[in-house]
């Protein structure tokens, strides 16, 4: 065969034939495209950008480099690896930089041990100072606009349907008199939600209903039931001591006929919420939720009945409850209104309650808030729980609050539902005053009573007085007083959490530094330097 058979024919008889007949390839032969870094053909570059193409490094390239050009090459590709080696390591020692979802964030170091999360810079490292002071600038907002009531009874026009706008003036509780149109053998509390999930208050259901005729009010040949709305709520905040409160409040005569400590009525199950992860289940109407005080209002109603014999005792009591979230949690509008725009919600919950009681008592127990915030992880993380941990998710949300507030308001951050449920701690219920200043917009401030835990802890005894005081309810017998101060502490600390030990002092102090701004407004506000939990009270 001959060179010129070698040359020409197709790739593979022209490879077979050069090949067997010990020819030597054509001169351009491996010479065939490839894709270097520099090679752009398959991205958004001008067309007429010059894009060269070179042969593969054979052996045979190789040898047509000049040695300088060679040694230059070995060199630079040495340099390269070198550098990117150094980042690798220097990312290794200080932490990964990461960007939490849903908000960007600048580059944040996030420390990976426990030596780490001690360091005395790592403040500086998110910036906290300037954190403070954005958080300190944005506190000084116009308070919001209280919606019109009209718009508020347009909401939930059957709430305000069963409840009437005006009570019995002759009884302390916000009551009045409902017509009861069944059967004097129906069941009036058959279908009540709550008993699904109470057992104590279906135990106290049955004891009512065997005795439910006898408590009923009659009238031009109609019967009517006494029906109540709490006298006072207590509302917030979590892991601040209102369970141990409220149960101590029962033990008064005259509170002591209420059944259920939190319902989350006005804030989630109304709206058909348990849990908000859980999803939608089922509404709890508001008849299931005036249930709840029915032994209260059967209590009541024995005293109207019996009032001929001049003890008046009966009208005097009061009823009430403790839902922990009903003074932050507003999540439920986001929920039931993904359609809107709004980045603030509308109407808060206590826009319904001031609508159908002006004169409604707020109870307020607060704790310092970088306490409160790890007692609340501990309480409700049910696993793989460490001091670290709680650093580096404390962090984590600081992060992300500090990303929103980069774009948003300070108080649409406060109420931001994709924030809140991207905060692996709940870091908003900490900041108390966003809170306390929107209830403050509808309600006059002697009808808010705010108590500090550490006050309460101190000092029991004249903390409960205060509480009395403002319920206005008559003074305690030695015995009652007694029973009262000596019951044991409710919702303590579990042990095998106070086993993990105290949070990291980096943790304090970064947290510490972070509520300084909303610790000093709401001290401020309240006209109490209690409230900024320095360390001196």
């Amino acid at each position: 065969m001959s060179l010129q058979d070698c040359k020409y024919g197709s790739n593979t008889q022209r490879d077979h034939n050069c090949s067997l007949h010990g020819l030597p390839m054509p001169g351009n032969y491996g010479k065939k495209p490839v894709r270097t870094f520099f090679d752009f053909r398959h991205t958004n570059m001008p067309e007429n950008l010059d894009v060269k193409w070179v042969p593969l490094l054979s052996l045979t390239n190789l040898r047509s480099f000049s040695k300088i050009r060679l040694v230059s090459f070995l060199l630079g590709l040495t340099l390269m690896f070198l550098i990117m080696a150094s980042y690798i390591l220097s990312w290794d020692k200080k932490g990964l930089l990461f960007t939490p979802a849903p908000y960007q964030l600048r580059p944040v170091i996030v420390p990976t041990s426990t030596t780490a999360a001690k360091s005395p810079s790592e403040k500086n490292l998110i910036d906290i100072k300037l954190l403070v002071k954005i958080i300190g600038s944005k506190l000084e907002y116009t308070p919001r606009k209280v919606p019109d009531e009209k718009d508020v009874i347009e909401t939930d026009s059957r709430l305000f349907s069963v409840i009437p706008r005006h009570f019995l003036p002759s009884i302390k509780s916000p009551c009045w008199y409902e017509e009861f149109s069944g059967e004097l053998s129906t069941d009036p509390y058959k279908r009540n939600l709550f008993t699904l999930r109470s057992k104590s208050f279906k135990t106290v259901c049955d004891r009512l209903r065997t005795d439910f005729h006898r408590h009923l009010y009659h009238r031009d040949g109609k019967q009517f039931r006494l029906r109540c709305l709490p006298y006072f709520y207590i509302i917030g905040q979590p892991k601040c001591g209102t369970t141990d409160l409220f149960h101590r409040l029962l033990l008064h005569p005259e509170v002591k006929f209420n059944t259920m400590k939190e319902p989350h009525w006005w804030t989630r199950k109304r709206f058909g919420y348990i849990r908000f992860k859980d999803g939608f289940q089922e509404s709890f109407p508001v008849e299931d939720y005036l249930d709840l005080f029915d032994l209260a209002a059967h209590n009541i109603q024995a005293g109207i009945s019996g009032n001929s014999s001049g003890d008046h005792s009966a009208l005097q009591l009061i009823t009430g409850e403790a839902s922990a979230s009903t003074m932050w949690d507003n999540q439920a509008w986001s929920y039931l209104h993904e359609d809107r725009d709004d980045i603030e919600p509308p109407f808060l919950a206590q826009d319904f309650i001031h609508s159908l009681q002006p004169s409604a008592k707020i109870i307020i127990m607060l704790r310092d808030p970088v306490e409160r915030l790890y007692s609340d992880y501990l309480y409700f993380k049910m696993a793989n729980k460490s001091a670290d941990d709680f650093h580096l998710k404390v962090i984590e949300s600081v992060q992300l609050f500090q990303s929103c507030l980069s774009e948003r308001s300070l108080r649409s951050c406060v109420y931001n539902t994709s924030l809140s449920n991207a905060m692996p701690v709940r870091l908003n219920l900490g900041m108390y005053i966003v809170f306390l200043l929107d209830w403050l917009t509808i309600f006059h401030r002697e009808q808010i009573l705010v108590l500090r835990l550490e006050d309460y802890a101190a000092n029991l005894k004249l903390t409960i007085k205060k509480v009395f005081d403002f319920l206005s309810v008559g003074p305690l017998s030695e015995q009652v007083e007694a029973a009262l101060t000596k019951r044991p502490m409710s919702n303590t600390r579990r042990a095998a959490d106070r086993n993990l030990g105290p949070m990291l002092p980096a943790t304090r102090d970064l947290l510490r530094e972070f509520h300084q701004p909303f610790n000093h407004k709401l001290a401020s506000v309240l006209d109490n330097k209690a409230f900024l939990w320095n360390n001196k009270t």
